[in-house]
């Protein structure tokens, strides 16, 4: 090639290569870097937002309880905090947590949740129970049932869930736990008897669990 031979060298294609997947690996380390700032910064803010907010939660259930516990254990029954003196309690395998009125220092009602299947989902139900198994108090915690039928069951919608009040395993007696429709005592719902039957059910089942542990909730739950 003389001096006045001006045709472009070509760069061998291997070359071209190489330092495209330089710049594309350099590329991609700058998105990681920014991934990862973008990621820090999220980790961060749920953090500060988490410790902002946890307490706040917590108190708001804690109130949430005392107030439900209000409903079924009634206050002249008891001198002590019952949200904060439970008894956990192991019922065919899982944990139950109940919750423990005194007088004096002698337990004189308890409190737990149970569950029974509606027609819509699971029911939950707070049961206050005194030591002679009579129930102080039921309401329904949560539910899925049909608005304008099964949310009968609700305190806030009629007063059907407080004629539970005062009645006991052998009040009426225990194969006569059941709606009008079935044979028993308590009140349907028009359109919307699953619900109302469930809930018999669930409340009998709750006294039935009192008198199987009633020694171990009574006795054994002393401080």
């Amino acid at each position: 090639m003389n001096a006045t031979d001006h045709t472009p060298m070509s760069v061998p294609e291997a070359s071209l290569s190489e330092r495209f997947a330089k710049l594309m690996a350099l590329g991609g380390a700058k998105h990681a870097v920014v991934l990862g700032g973008f990621s820090l910064a999220a980790t961060l803010l749920l953090t500060v937002a988490y410790s902002l907010t946890k307490e706040p939660i917590e108190q708001s259930a804690l109130e949430d309880l005392r107030h439900s516990l209000e409903q079924v254990i009634p206050a002249s029954i008891h001198d002590n905090n019952p949200a904060a003196d439970t008894l956990q309690l192991q019922v065919d395998g899982a944990p139950l947590l109940v919750y423990r009125a005194r007088q004096a220092g002698q337990i004189t009602g308890v409190a737990f949740e149970t569950g029974t299947k509606g027609y819509s989902g699971e029911i939950r139900i707070l049961l206050g129970i005194d030591q002679n198994g009579k129930l102080l108090g039921v309401r329904v915690l949560h539910h899925t049932e049909t608005p304008g039928l099964g949310d009968k069951i609700e305190v806030t919608r009629t007063d059907w869930i407080t004629r539970f009040t005062g009645r006991s395993l052998n009040d009426p007696p225990e194969e006569k736990w059941a709606v009008k429709k079935d044979g028993g005592p308590f009140d349907q719902f028009a359109g919307a008897t699953i619900t109302p039957r469930a809930v018999v059910n669930g409340v009998r089942d709750g006294l039935r669990l009192f008198a199987a542990h009633r020694e171990t909730l009574l006795q054994e739950a002393k401080p």
